[in-house]
């Protein structure tokens, strides 16, 4: 239970305190053993009340817990004894003696001998030892001393024997502030307001059942004379406290108020802090620092981008006191680059091609991590994928039942009579690994992709009565799962892995059109839709639907969130024609806006889609229909030159740079916007890389368009057999593009640390006075996606308070020291250090929030952990790693396994592991369920070289999460998690000089590679072949005497062939190929046994070092 729970219960001790409810006091006490009641406790020993006495300390310890355990209920005990024989009471003494005592007989047996010798004796006292007995009275007494001794030095009673300090009243004092709040954020506030019950939140609406009164001279006793408060600490209904499931609501906000607990492995990319309305009342975590750790004031970005905030699901501006608690703020994902940002040309409405896909397209999916695949399905059965760079079908399946005899005997007939179905749906697993299909015909079936027309049956599932009307993929309890619903109204849901059924909700009371599995925070759900027009809500348990809402118009409706997952908008269509596509307030469970301009009588469901967290589409009256999410009147429509459906299908893809629409003549059109029409000419007569696809990461999301965006990376290898391959080498400024980031500070402090935003529009900087610089790119002409480029100068950005991001140095020389920093998943949050204490620092304002652990020893390396932000593995400078919850501000547990300190760390979500490399040259697997280790590996260091004592080791998970980059100054090695067996290695030749550093791109399909002598090298990474080489002069002016190199690569979240540098001299310079290359060179083939050139370093190598 979280320290917030804690001191809940604390608070409800005090009130029951006060409102005199004492036996429930105690019985709360013992049940949550969160306090031990001293006081309480001798009242009992005194009187003699025993059974009350064990029962009561049961809560906190039992007998065999330790030895202080032991001696407290054997004196207990004891005391019981001696009192029954003292009344001749030889009888209960022999009942105690045989219940009670004999269990310490195993401990003692002649003392358990000794005490069943008592009762042959007329009076105890005669036994020497307990000669001074006295009356029961007295006993109990110096009984009562000697526990109270042992309960204070038993450890399972520690911290629990003092009630906290508070305050009188103090959780009456919180839901007065909950109350002012509430009333502060009605629309139209009133005097005086009538508060009436808790059960709901208050409202001076006239219908509500905690509305406003007449002016009245009695003020509501609860309310008091509470002035408005400037924030309060918001009491998380999911955060830190986890009630149970509730009655059914009737609101959105009720039923998430009130879920069962769902684990869920990703939280840190959704909301947990927030900004209210006034920007000077910032929320402040509600916590008592330790005494070395100053107050802590987490509050939020306080920029006016952060007032079009990410929404907790089911939270509402009047029902902020329910805004979960967490440690770690975090703003609106788009802060730096607003939606304002976006205009109507970033829409795709150029027709770049057609596709003939020769039967009605029915359902369509772009690929989530190849975007220029599609998947297509029609409404007789076939599934296509097509790859749209060279205008190819890729694979080709037509309907087929792969396993009759299992099918039941209504499928049965019904394929007997026609052995055709149709497509309803159509989608990608959020790591594309997966596509599933959902048919007309009772079943759905599962493919797994593995590149090119690689296509293999996965599972095929019977799933309901009649038709499977939609399908998705959603991650519950930390496993890929299949949400279905059909024509027998009922939605279930499969795992993805065997197929065996795990849920099946019922209440519905017509055929289920539609689902829609999201997220928020910790909390799994899922959206379901009927033809009825019904919407429900359902957790992943058996408790029943959690709301029951009507669609607008009783329609026939799907749901879709934005890509951020803070907006839900759905769109429908009824029996009459009419359509309807709206946004939703998850509050209230009621439309917050209807978008104009859909047609009237339409023959079809309307179809729909979001993109770019700004714009809506959905396909009407023979075109799309474009609206501006926060404008409900139609911004453009586009007839795609004509030929399209009346109600088509349409379909963005991931950055919303392409759009695939249905057209009458059984094909598809493809729609581009310039950035669009840029990646396929990129794509155009380039072999498809199967491998992408193959390797591609496994996301844990519900929502496959919510992850980073990284361009598709195709490989070109030469054609031609026999050519003769050669390295492609850069040594003109003029053969590269190149731009050396501004800069108009007076420091040139060497750079230690370089990082992208996980967004891409801006580069962070740590150089070796522990400052921070952070370069943005602008949204313009030049640049109109504002992500960092060579071709657009950045600024430096600093807040108008001018403070500078500066780590703690303490008594150190930072020059010295060990710089280190990592970056939260939604760029508002660094946490840095330089050798002093750690530092949390905003993004937005360059505020130091908090510091924490300060030296001796240092931090020399942060992860955070990626299934929960309030994780951080520290590596330190003692060699020991600390894995360390913010949340509570404590240390979880240290693993040690080095002997020097730690230089690299790099999390697995796939594997579940930790993999932590040191100065010590070694690498050690941490099972991160128990943080056990697994195994451990030194690097093979090359004949004839010799590793400097305290060189930098440092470690990279593939794309994959199984394969592990390993830098170290000799050499680049690629090993398998989690048993690091016969890695890959590449040595750099002599004349670069020692490896600098290195990192993967962002496709993980190559390895740039700085050097000492101030050039990188690319290697392509499933070979670790050197395909190019970029020496300094390239991108640096030619002065010999300056001997500047880089010390840090940084690779862009999404663009494959751009990294940046950051140089000895302070530099920091970003780095892209020619527009008319497109890349870095081309890799060596492998059948011609070509290999690098004697400038270029050795070959990789897959065998072990005696064999070499």
């Amino acid at each position: 239970m979280s320290s917030l729970s804690r001191e809940l219960v604390f608070l409800i001790l005090q009130f029951l305190d006060e409102e005199k409810f004492k036996e429930t006091v105690h019985r709360l006490e013992q049940e949550s053993g969160f306090f031990f009641n001293m006081r309480y406790f001798e009242e009992m020993v005194t009187n003699g009340e025993w059974d009350e006495v064990e029962k009561y300390l049961s809560g906190f310890t039992k007998v065999d817990d330790n030895r202080y355990s032991m001696k407290i209920f054997f004196e207990i005990r004891k005391q019981k004894y001696l009192e029954a024989l003292d009344k001749k009471d030889r009888a209960k003494a022999v009942e105690i003696l045989v219940k009670d005592l004999k269990v310490f007989s195993a401990f003692n047996e002649d003392l358990f001998k000794e005490i069943t010798q008592l009762l042959t004796l007329e009076n105890f006292r005669d036994n020497e030892q307990l000669s001074k007995y006295g009356d029961t009275k007295s006993a109990r007494s110096i009984m009562l001393g000697e526990l109270k001794k042992l309960i204070e030095a038993n450890p399972l009673f520690r911290d629990k024997l003092n009630f906290p300090s508070l305050k009188n009243s103090r959780l009456r004092t919180l839901i007065n502030q909950s109350l002012n709040w509430q009333h502060q954020l009605c629309k139209n506030p009133k005097p005086n307001p009538d508060i009436k019950t808790l059960f709901v939140d208050h409202s001076c609406g006239q219908s509500q059942p905690n509305g406003a009164r007449a002016p009245s001279p009695v003020t509501n006793p609860l309310m008091g004379s509470v002035p408005k408060p400037a924030g309060f600490p918001p009491l998380g209904a999911h955060g830190p406290f986890q009630p149970g499931p509730a009655p059914l609501p009737t609101s959105l906000a009720g039923w998430m108020a009130n879920p069962s607990p769902v684990p869920h492995p990703s939280v840190s990319a959704g909301p947990i802090g927030f900004t209210p309305p006034n920007n000077a009342a910032l929320l402040k975590r509600p916590r008592t620092p330790p005494s070395n750790n100053p107050a802590v004031d987490y509050q939020t970005a306080d920029s006016e981008h952060v007032l079009k905030r990410t929404r907790t699901f089911g939270i509402s501006d009047e029902q902020v006191n329910h805004m979960p608690v967490n440690i770690l703020p975090v703003g609106y994902i788009g802060q730096s680059h607003g939606q304002s940002s976006y205009s109507s040309d970033d829409l795709p409405k150029a027709v770049v091609m057609t596709l003939n896909q020769g039967s009605l397209v029915k359902s369509m999916d772009f690929h989530p991590v190849q975007q220029i695949l599609l998947l297509v399905g029609s409404n007789n059965g076939e599934i296509m994928i097509w790859e749209l760079g060279s205008k190819e079908k890729l694979a080709h399946k037509n309907f087929k039942v792969w396993d009759l005899s299992v099918c039941s005997m209504p499928l049965q007939a019904s394929l007997t009579n026609d052995n055709t179905a149709s497509i309803n749906r159509v989608t990608w697993s959020p790591d594309g690994t997966l596509f599933g299909v959902a048919y007309s015909k009772h079943i759905v079936q599962i493919y797994s992709y593995h590149g090119g027309d690689d296509l293999r049956n996965h599972l095929e599932i019977e799933a309901h009565g009649g038709s499977v009307n939609d399908l998705a993929f959603s991650y519950p309890n930390k496993q890929l799962c299949i949400v279905t619903c059909g024509e027998d109204r009922l939605i279930k849901v499969w795992d993805a892995v065997t197929g065996a059924k795990q849920y099946t909700f019922e209440g519905h009371e017509a055929p289920v059109y539609s689902v829609c599995p999201h997220f928020k925070e910790n909390i799994q759900f899922i959206f379901s839709t009927a033809t009825d027009g019904k919407i429900k809500a359902w957790l992943y348990d058996n408790m029943g639907s959690r709301v029951d809402y009507d669609a607008p118009g009783h329609s026939s409706t799907t749901m879709a969130y934005s890509a951020d997952g803070t907006r839900l908008f759905s769109c429908g269509t009824n029996k009459e024609g009419d359509s309807y596509i709206v946004e939703w307030n998850e509050s209230e469970g009621a439309v917050k806006r209807t978008y104009n301009g859909l047609g009237k009588r339409s023959a079809e469901v309307v179809q729909f889609d979001t993109t770019k967290n700004r714009f809506l589409a959905a396909g009407d009256e023979f075109m799309v229909k474009f609206w501006d999410m926060d404008n409900v009147n139609l911004l453009t429509t586009i007839d795609a030159e004509g030929g399209l459906l009346a109600s088509p299908c349409i379909r963005f893809n991931k950055e919303g740079i392409l759009l695939a629409v249905s057209t009458n003549d059984n094909g598809i059109k493809i729609l581009a916007n310039p950035d669009g029409i840029r990646l396929l000419r990129t794509m155009e007569n380039r072999p498809f890389d199967a491998s992408r696809v193959a390797s591609a990461s496994v996301v844990k999301n519900g929502d496959n368009r919510s992850q980073i965006d990284v361009k598709p990376r195709i490989v070109d290898e030469s054609m031609e057999k026999s050519r003769i391959w050669k390295l492609t080498e850069i040594s003109e400024p003029a053969q590269c593009r190149f731009l050396r980031l501004p800069d108009n500070t007076s420091s040139a402090m060497r750079v230690s640390r370089l990082i992208y935003t996980n967004s891409g529009l801006a580069i962070l900087a740590l150089a070796a006075n522990a400052v921070h610089k952070l370069w943005k790119w602008q949204r313009n002409d030049r640049n109109s996606t504002g992500k960092a480029t060579a071709n657009v100068i950045p600024q430096l950005w600093q807040p108008t308070s001018g403070i500078l991001m500066t780590n703690d140095i303490s008594d150190t020389n930072p020059e010295d020291a060990v710089p280190c920093f990592a970056l939260s998943k939604n760029d508002s949050y660094v946490m840095s250090a330089s050798g002093g204490k750690i530092s949390l620092f905003n993004m937005m304002t360059f505020k130091t929030m908090t510091t924490f652990m300060a030296p001796p020893p240092a931090a020399t390396f942060l992860a955070f952990h990626p299934q929960d932000n309030n994780i951080i593995a520290i590596g330190m400078e003692d060699s020991s790693i600390q894995i360390y919850n913010v949340r509570v501000d404590e240390v979880k547990t240290k693993l040690k396994g080095h002997h020097k300190r730690i230089t690299g760390l790099a999390f697995s979500n796939v594997l579940n592991v930790l993999v932590s490399s040191g100065a010590d040259s070694q690498l050690c697997v941490w099972n991160t369920n128990g943080w056990e280790k697994q195994t451990n590996k030194h690097l093979q260091i090359p004949a004839g070289r010799v590793a400097a004592p305290l060189a930098d080791t440092r470690v990279q998970f593939h794309q994959d999460q199984t394969h592990l980059l390993a830098v170290h100054e000799t050499q680049i090695a690629i090993y398998e998690a989690p048993k690091l067996e016969s890695p890959k290695q590449w040595f750099p030749p002599e004349t670069s000089g020692l490896i600098t550093h290195a990192t993967y791109s962002c496709d993980s399909q190559s390895i740039f590679v700085g050097f000492e002598d101030g050039s990188v090298g690319i290697l392509t990474a499933t070979t670790l072949r050197l395909r190019c080489r970029i020496s300094s002069t390239a991108y640096l002016p030619s002065n010999p005497n300056l001997r500047v190199h880089p010390l840090v690569i940084a690779a862009h979240p999404s663009e494959a062939d751009q990294f940046a540098l950051g140089l000895s001299d302070g530099g920091v310079c970003v780095v892209e190929p020619l527009e008319s290359e497109g890349k870095w060179g081309t890799s060596p083939p492998l059948e011609n046994g070509a290999g690098p050139s004697n400038t270029s370093g050795v070959a990789a190598s897959t065998t072990d070092q005696g064999q070499r």
